[in-house]
């Protein structure tokens, strides 16, 4: 167990000057010491757009300094404390030092991946649309499984869960679902699920127990809080009022409560009829809108956004990011990182870290 713990630091020392020498430690410590110098002259607080952005930096920057040294000096302590335990072959100790050993080593992971989440809208909370391609019952079964897998991933996170528009399938499953996942983050890493899933499987809806393949689309845009403008404006929206659909029986919507809003110059639609009220479905299809406007206006800016989100020209059927093979064998394949992973009911339960932590390091988003 020694000679395992030693080998441990050592690996974490030297994962530590990688993130050091990433970070550029020191040209972030002098821009610190520089935005220090800023805030503390007098005319400092007369201009409140350049201070917010001068405050944010400091808290990012700050932060991200704090975290390095706190994890530098665990690992000394670490160290000093195993050493220790092996001079007086105190077991006792011994255990709090691999314990203390492997906590780092979870914050170093931790933080090497929130370095990845550089981007302003890395920290919103994310908005998913999944649909069912083309395959009917089948795709549409699949659609579901997704969203199950994804629903959770979100419990799992303790991250919140809300359902913008729901369109159930015609026999089973669902043509397509949006959805929020509320918490720290939620873009950040759920933007590497942007893309098309395969799922291989034998088929339950054929009587001949063939194989066969289902493809559904996964899109993730950022939500958007006030503080990002998008204009929009009366005349270029047309809003269609209908009744939302549902299993039928006594709980059938009587009522055009359910709200389809269409961006004519963009032809960007978005829908929610989820809830009874037409105000609030309104509501929530113009945050929809909001964020899809949002990020179409990014793809023409950055072309790099562009190849993760433009679904037109980058996310085709059969250019699937994953495959999910069920027979003849259970495998689940990352084809961007060449990641498997065999435990398929384990990633389809929402054990899906390994491919957003992977993608995140690999800087391949």
């Amino acid at each position: 167990m020694s000679l395992e713990l030693k080998q441990t630091i050592k690996n974490l020392n030297n994962k530590l000057e990688q993130l050091k020498e990433y970070l550029d430690l020191a040209v972030q410590e002098k821009r610190l010491e520089e935005i220090e110098a800023i805030i503390a002259k007098k005319d400092f607080w007369d201009k409140p757009d350049e201070t917010r952005e001068i405050l944010k930096e400091r808290t990012r920057l700050s932060g991200r300094i704090d975290s390095f040294k706190k994890l530098f000096y665990a690992l000394e302590e670490s160290e000093v404390l195993l050493n220790l335990a092996l001079e007086e072959s105190d077991e006792a100790t011994l255990q709090e030092a691999d314990k203390q050993i492997r906590e780092i080593a979870d914050g170093i992971k931790l933080f090497s991946l929130e370095l990845m989440l550089n981007k302003p809208e890395d920290t919103n909370n994310a908005i998913l649309s999944i649909n069912a391609g083309a395959g009917g019952t089948e795709a549409q079964d699949w659609a579901e499984m997704l969203f199950r897998m994804y629903s959770r991933w979100i419990e799992r996170k303790k991250f919140k869960i809300e359902i913008i528009d729901f369109q159930p399938g015609d026999e089973a499953g669902i043509k397509g679902v949006t959805f929020t996942a509320t918490g720290k983050n939620a873009y950040g890493y759920l933007k590497t699920e942007n893309g098309v899933h395969r799922l291989v499987r034998i088929s339950p809806f054929n009587a001949n127990h063939k194989r066969h393949t289902s493809f559904a689309s996964v899109f993730v845009y950022p939500e958007l809080d006030n503080k990002i403008v998008v204009n929009i404006e009366d005349k270029d929206l047309r809003i269609d009022v209908y009744r939302a659909s549902g299993a039928g029986g006594q709980h059938v919507n009587k009522t055009s409560s359910a709200v389809r809003i269409t961006h004519l110059p963009s032809g960007i639609v978005a829908q929610c009829q989820q809830e009874k009220s037409q105000h609030r479905n309104k509501e929530m299809a113009m945050k929809v809108l909001r964020s899809r406007l949002y990020q179409s206006e990014k793809q023409k800016q950055d072309e790099k956004l562009q190849e993760i989100h433009n679904g037109k020209d980058d996310i085709a059927w059969g250019s699937q990011i994953r495959s999910y093979v069920l027979h003849p064998y259970q495998i689940v394949k990352d084809h961007r990182i060449h990641l498997d992973i065999g435990n398929v009911n384990g990633v389809l339960d929402g054990e899906i870290d390994p491919f957003i932590e992977g993608v995140l390091l690999a800087e391949k988003y």
